[in-house]
C-alpha cells in the first residue's frame, strides 16, 4: 500500500474500524484500511448484538454517542430508507432483561429504553427476581460487518490485512503518505500504543439454528460474570455468554459452551435439542474510559532516517458497546481527522 496517495490510515477492522473508514471515504479522502484480521474474523463478530451501552467506561460522550448510532441504525433498518440486502440485519425486536435480584432498575443496557415496562410476577423467568419488557435494536453481526465492508469498497477505499504492526511508528510506514493514522485496534492497543489500561474482557457464544424464537433474552446477577442472553437472527439464534477479565484466549472452551447452552434452554426449552451450528469468542476492549482524541507522535523513515510527524488519532476502549458507539464515534473520529487535514 505505500505507492497508495493515501489521506488516512485506519488500523482495525471491526465495526469501529469500519465505520469509521466508511466516514473518512465518504467524506472524500482517500483511505488506506489496514488489519491483522479481516472484519469476519474480529471480536465484532462474535458480538450478540443489541443497542445499549455495557462494559464501557461512562463520560458525558457516551450518551450522545450511543444515540447518534441508534439513529443511524435506524435508518439502516428502515424498510424505504435503509440499504438494500439489511432486511433482518439490523432490526427492531422485543424481549425480555431479567435480574436475579429484586431491582427497582433494570441493566444499564436497557436503561433508556422508551417503552421499558416491568413484567408481572408471573412473567419473570424461573431464577430471576425481577424483568422488563422492551424493545431494542438488535443486529446480526457476520451480515452487518460484510454489509459495512461492501459500502467501505464502494467508495473506493483501499484495504490490507493480515498485516501486524509492534508499533504506531511501524505503522506510518503502510501508507507513508497518510497524515493521519486512526487507532481503532481494540484490545490490539494495549500493546500497539501501548497502553496498559486496556483490558481483554473474554466473551464465548453459541451459534445454534433457531427453533422459531423472535424474542431476545438479557439475564443478569450480582456477578459480572453471571451473563445469560440469547438473540435470534432469522435462522439462527446467538446463544451466550460469558464475561472473563483478562482471559486472552480466543480459543471457545467445550465446557463453556455447554453452561451457556443450559442457561439458555432453561429460560427457552425448545433450545434443548437444536441442532449447534458454531462457537465464536472475541475479546471487549475494556477501559476505564473510551480513548477517542488526536495526538502528535514523531515519526522516523526506515530507510533514510528523516524524521517527520504524523497526527493518531485514537479510537478504542469500547468494551461492550462497540455496535452501540460506532457511528457516534466514527463521526466524531472523522471531525478530528478532517480538521487536522484542513
Amino acid at each position: 500500500m505505500a505507492d497508495i496517495d493515501a489521506d488516512a490510515l485506519v488500523l482495525g477492522a471491526g465495526v469501529i474500524g469500519l465505520t469509521t473508514a466508511i466516514c473518512l471515504a465518504e467524506a472524500g479522502l482517500t483511505v488506506v484500511l489496514s488489519a491483522a484480521e479481516p472484519p469476519a474474523q474480529t471480536t465484532s463478530v462474535a458480538a450478540g448484538a443489541i443497542w445499549g451501552p455495557h462494559l464501557v467506561g461512562m463520560d458525558n460522550r457516551v450518551e450522545r454517542w450511543a444515540a447518534v448510532t441508534q439513529d443511524r441504525l435506524a435508518t439502516l433498518s428502515h424498510p424505504e430508507l435503509g440499504a438494500s440486502g439489511l432486511a433482518g440485519i439490523v432490526r427492531t425486536a422485543s424481549g425480555v432483561t431479567a435480574s436475579r435480584e429484586h431491582s427497582p432498575t433494570p441493566p444499564e443496557f436497557a436503561a433508556s429504553a422508551c417503552d421499558l415496562a416491568p413484567c408481572s410476577p408471573d412473567r419473570i423467568p424461573v431464577g430471576y427476581e425481577s424483568a422488563w419488557r422492551l424493545t431494542a435494536t438488535i443486529v446480526s453481526m457476520p451480515g452487518y460487518l460484510d454489509y459495512l465492508a461492501r459500502r467501505y469498497e464502494r467508495t473506493g477505499g483501499f484495504s490490507t490485512f493480515g498485516v501486524k504492526v509492534g508499533t504506531l511508528a511501524d505503522a506510518a510506514h503502510l501508507a507513508p503518505s497518510a497524515r493521519v493514522i486512526v487507532n481503532c485496534t481494540g484490545c490490539g492497543a494495549r500493546d500497539l500504543v501501548p497502553d496498559p489500561d486496556v483490558t481483554p474482557v473474554r466473551g464465548q457464544v453459541v451459534v445454534a439454528a433457531n427453533p422459531g424464537l423472535t424474542e431476545f433474552f438479557v439475564g443478569t446477577g450480582s456477578d459480572p460474570g453471571d451473563l445469560t442472553y440469547l438473540f435470534p437472527h432469522g435462522d439462527v439464534v446467538v446463544l451466550g455468554g460469558t464475561e472473563q477479565p483478562g482471559d486472552w484466549s480466543l480459543e471457545p472452551d467445550p465446557a463453556t459452551a455447554t453452561q451457556i447452552v443450559a442457561a439458555c434452554s432453561a429460560i427457552e426449552p425448545s433450545l434443548h435439542n437444536a441442532r449447534i451450528l458454531g462457537h465464536r469468542v472475541g475479546l471487549r476492549p475494556a477501559r476505564t474510559a473510551v480513548r477517542l482524541e488526536a495526538v502528535h507522535q514523531k515519526t522516523v523513515h526506515p530507510e533514510t532516517g528523516r524524521e517527520g510527524e504524523v497526527t493518531i488519532v485514537h479510537n478504542y476502549g469500547h468494551g461492550g458497546a462497540g455496535v452501540t458507539l460506532s457511528w457516534g464515534c466514527a463521526e466524531d473520529a472523522a471531525e478530528l481527522v478532517l480538521a487536522e487535514l484542513g
